[in-house]
């Protein structure tokens, strides 16, 4: 699965719930690309020598880094990847990569958000440096905060320690509206690049919690529909491992046999734009 979501729409309250669910890892590219230079592999190297010289690493570079670290025991039944892909150029390149293993991704999901209700989110949103403890001024008040006061540094203060909050440089409106307008640009082609397959989902992320998790659940639900067209089952075998976990026992000896694809075939990846 690839989880798409613009900054607010609520991939860090769901993402942890779909790692649980699927007892797979989540993977950020940021950790993989230290701990490839850090145990100096070869692609590690080479990250490395782009970073020392201030250099942008390469697509080429992060593939490299994801197909090393998916190879991992922890990997097995799938994974949870982190901040890749973004743009079109990057997908079909974690395809080809996926595919060179007879691999691929099942699921793409979007939750869907409309604009003007992120901006009251993400531009209300005051955070705690310390602790990381988040407040909105409309939805989780500090209780420094009194009512029709205008927000502010001095009455904006940690509910645990009384120091002040902080806003993000980028949780401003005009930042944010940059932020959306890229997010929509590069997303809209990646879910167009996936319909065709049938595995593309949206979500009303615009609702309660509960309701956004239901249909993210029935998401969930088609990537089991596409596991038990394409599996291999077998004893130890990845797919039928994540397979099983989505559709229960019961229905693990109803999935009718195919060839051809490899361990980690239910990739789940997290755009994290």
């Amino acid at each position: 699965m690839i989880l798409f979501g613009p900054p607010g729409a609520g991939k860090g309250t769901h993402a942890p719930k779909i790692v649980s669910k699927l007892s797979i890892p989540q993977l950020s590219t940021g950790d993989m690309l230290r701990a490839a230079v850090a145990a100096g592999t070869e692609v590690g190297k080479q990250a490395k020598a782009v970073m020392d010289s201030g250099g942008l690493v390469s697509d080429e570079i992060v593939i490299g880094i994801i197909r090393d670290t998916i190879k991992g025991e922890e990997c097995k039944n799938g994974f949870i990847l982190d901040g890749f892909p973004r743009t079109l150029e990057q997908t079909k390149k974690l395809d080809e990569m996926l595919a060179a293993d007879g691999e691929s991704v099942s699921s793409v999901m979007a939750l869907e958000v409309p604009d003007s209700v992120l901006t009251e989110r993400i531009c209300g949103r005051w955070i705690h440096k310390g602790s990381g403890r988040s407040y909105h001024v409309k939805f989780a008040k500090p209780k420094s905060l009194p009512e029709g006061a205008t927000p502010s540094p001095e009455n904006m203060l940690d509910d645990e320690t009384g120091e002040p909050l902080m806003q993000r440089s980028d949780d401003t409106e005009e930042a944010l509206t940059k932020r959306l307008e890229s997010y929509h640009a590069q997303t809209v082609p990646i879910l167009k690049h996936y319909e065709p397959k049938g595995i593309v989902s949206v979500c009303n992320a615009n609702q309660d919690m509960e309701k956004v998790w239901s249909e993210i659940e029935g998401g969930l639900a088609k990537m089991a529909k596409v596991l038990r067209g394409c599996v291999q089952a077998g004893p130890g075998d990845a797919q039928a491992g994540l397979r099983d976990i989505l559709l229960g026992d019961a229905h693990a000896g109803s999935v009718a046999p195919q060839a051809g694809l490899g361990e980690a075939q239910a990739a789940v990846c997290l755009n994290t734009s």
